[in-house]
């Protein structure tokens, strides 16, 4: 079986020089293995081939015999590591927090942290009924939360 860390250790530095980011790695028992990249730029097809190859350089497959798929992080998929928050700034995004609500917003910062240990700010719109008022008015307020405040986050895909 192929060792996790000497593979990861193989595509961070691939990806090192380049704007790219490991998002997930998996290897299952039977050495079938996935990984996930993205980038503020995005991932086209040639950097997946790119990294495919530079991973079957380094690991021999008549030793090993593995299965690898490249591929990038999902588009709808909730985000997993600080490259992701940060490349979305400005964004639309939709969350479900830790107590089960469903928010809407923009994301509008990534602030300073170690790791998943990071505060980041969305801007939510909610409908607020204002004394005197017969109709509620929209109030755009801000929201600070931390990666382990929410269960998930992801990019809020609409279309017009």
């Amino acid at each position: 079986m192929i060792d996790k860390s000497l593979l990861k250790a193989a595509i961070d530095e691939e990806l090192a020089n380049t704007d790219g980011f490991l998002v997930g790695l998996n290897i299952t028992p039977d050495n079938r293995i996935t990984v996930e990249i993205d980038s503020p730029t995005g991932v086209d097809i040639d950097e997946c081939v790119r990294l495919t190859r530079a991973i079957e350089s380094r690991f021999d497959r008549d030793a090993d015999d593995y299965e690898l798929e490249v591929g990038s992080a999902g588009l709808t998929a909730p985000f997993r590591v600080r490259g992701q928050y940060e490349k979305n700034v400005g964004n639309d995004v939709a969350l479900l927090t830790a107590d089960g609500r469903k928010l809407y917003g923009r994301l509008l910062s990534v602030g300073d942290g170690e790791g998943m240990d990071f505060p980041f700010t969305v801007a939510v719109e909610e409908k607020v009924k204002e004394p005197g008022r017969k109709r509620p008015v929209i109030v755009e307020r801000e929201l600070t939360f931390r990666p382990a405040d929410v269960k998930s986050i992801s990019y809020d895909i609409k279309f017009k």
